[in-house]
């Protein structure tokens, strides 16, 4: 490694790096051991996990991303210091290398014993958390960790970026219709362009057009194999509801498995800013929220498996049976049903070729890092439309807003509404909508019409963001449990209403949020008639939980 003449310490402005106080140390002492260390020792590296959480007692050790000679010196740290991002708690492989920069010593402490130490000790979890969520979001930030390698025109190669920005995953992408020497660079490995795009791990470790559970394998995310698992409560989808239902089924002692298709989060993860969650005056992104309660269910003991999507749903022998993709199978004594909704497609022609360049339904900041600084529209009048409309402003050269009514305020929050209104850089068009994509490989304009006088005509746009409400995800349901017309699921009374109830009225049921099938609930989104908010979701998961020991308990 080419250390810089002078190392010095890496300021902490954003509170990244806090120091560990006299009091906390000697709390961690018992659990690990002190250990002298020397310069240019690896104490963690990129590409695989982290087995030990690092104190800095005297020396500095620095974060390097690409360890060897051209490795780039990301932050320098000297006593009361600790080391790690949040992958220390989430069991993901390291994005960065940790290496000694100047001789001194450190506490090492086991990863097992640091998580059962946060989840006791609510200072010190709070510290570190913090902290860790801080880093991750500074590692995104700098393109740090994995690279994935690829066409901007390919269909997998979004697959892959999307994966990763919804799971917050620092990497970096590298457009081989932009980057020449990485079109040759590949090219001396031996890789063909069917064989595109790639993933690099650790600048070695080459991924050929993976799979999406073999990229999250490769970076550590826990993933369903061909088996037959078995729990008291099985949590289909981990958006708020799901998260919610996770979290207090475990401290409740169920053993609870949760699945999930795409990302932690769900749609709320796509959100840049909720600002009217309970608890965060300055809003959180819906990404932080998100890892936040993974953290959570994880510390209580509930299992999250990503990407993992459910195919089926049968009862065998009182078990509710859920087939999940490449062939496992799990078995669960209660089933809660929270796979939400997702975004409709815009009916417009050609909409399928922009779809891998050009249109999005999602605002993260890689979305907004492929619009920097271009023209765009983002289409839809509700919460969604408005907080991407906020978040993109900073980015695009400008945002206009094509809104199908005639006032924002009739489906977006008054709040919202007005902040959206008030923003300089956003141009809201009313009563237009979307009639004709234009462009060659990339789009270049929308053709939009106004809906009252039937005009047409042009608006120079890079790029489409759309959020034109949602359709719940029960297609995998098929006929098992009772439906509305719209296909949400039915719960409570409804479900009895429907005829398909298969639980006797005697015993007080169905419950509230119980749907046809005894044992099955449902929370969130994709429940007929609940009501669209994160606050909502997760009050209807903790419910959802509390509904199921009462039907546990009839049932003994």
């Amino acid at each position: 490694m080419r250390w810089p003449p002078e190392l010095r310490e890496t300021p902490d402005p954003q509170g990244a790096y806090p120091r560990l106080s006299d009091a906390q140390l000697q709390a961690l002492a018992p659990h690990g051991e002190r250990r002298r260390v020397h310069r240019d020792e690896v104490l963690y590296a990129e590409g695989l996990p982290c087995a030990e959480f690092f104190a800095v007692l005297a020396g500095k050790v620095a974060t390097v991303e690409g360890f060897g000679d051209d490795g780039e010196v990301i932050g320098v740290h000297g006593a009361g210091r600790f080391l790690g991002e949040l992958n220390m708690l989430t069991g993901q492989v390291g994005f960065v290398t940790g290496v000694v920069a100047e001789d001194g010593e450190v506490l090492a402490v086991p990863a097992d014993a640091l998580r059962r130490l946060v989840a006791g000790d609510p200072g010190l979890g709070d510290l570190i958390l913090r902290a860790y969520l801080i880093r991750r979001t500074m590692l995104i930030g700098l393109g740090a960790g994995f690279r994935i390698i690829g066409s901007c025109y390919s269909a997998d190669s979004r697959r892959l970026r999307e994966f990763a920005a919804r799971n917050r995953l620092p990497h970096r992408w590298i457009d081989l219709e932009q980057d020449h020497e990485a079109e040759r660079f590949l090219w001396s490995m031996g890789v063909t362009p069917e064989e595109t795009p790639v993933v690099i791990l650790n600048g070695e470790k080459v991924l050929r057009n993976p799979s999406t559970p073999e990229l999250a394998r490769a970076i550590g995310l826990p993933t369903p194999r061909v088996r037959q698992d078995r729990c008291d409560l099985l949590v289909i989808g981990a958006g708020p509801a799901g998260l919610a239902a996770a979290v207090y089924g475990a401290s409740e002692g169920l053993a609870t498995l949760a699945l999930e298709n795409v990302a932690a989060g769900g749609q709320a993860s796509t959100s840049s800013r909720i600002e009217n969650y309970l608890g965060f005056p300055a809003g959180i992104s819906g990404g932080e929220l998100a890892e936040r309660s993974v953290i959570q269910a994880d510390k209580f003991g509930a299992q999250l498996l990503v990407p993992a999507q459910a195919c089926g749903l049968h009862l065998d022998a009182g078990d509710h049976i859920v087939t999940v993709g490449e062939g496992g199978a799990i078995h669960a004594r209660t089933l809660i049903i929270a796979t939400g909704a997702r975004y409709r497609r815009l009916e417009v022609p050609n909409l399928e070729r922009f779809e891998t360049t050009s249109v999005y339904y999602a605002a993260t900041m890689v979305e907004a890092q492929l619009c920097e600084q271009d023209p765009i529209v983002v289409v839809g009048g509700g919460n969604s439309a408005g907080q991407a409309a906020l978040f993109l402003s900073r980015h695009a050269a400008c945002v206009r807003l094509l809104v199908r009514e005639d006032t924002l305020s009739a489906t977006m929050s008054r709040y919202l509404a007005v902040e959206v209104e008030r923003h300089p850089g956003i141009q809201i068009m009313l009563n237009t909508e979307v009639r004709e994509l234009i462009g060659e490989e990339k789009l270049a304009a929308v053709g939009a019409e106004d809906n009252r006088t039937g005009e047409r005509f042009t608006i120079e746009a890079r790029a489409m963001f759309i959020f034109i409400g949602a359709e719940p995800y029960t297609t995998w349901l098929a006929d098992e449990i009772a439906l509305d017309p719209k296909g949400y699921i039915l719960t409570g009374a409804d479900a009895t209403r429907s005829g398909r109830q298969d639980t006797p009225d005697s015993t007080g049921r169905p419950f509230p949020l119980e749907t046809s099938r005894a044992g099955v609930f449902a929370a969130g989104d994709v429940r007929s008639g609940s009501v669209k908010r994160v606050a909502a979701a997760v009050g209807e998961g903790a419910m959802a939980v509390r509904l199921i020991h009462d039907y546990l308990q009839a049932g003994e």
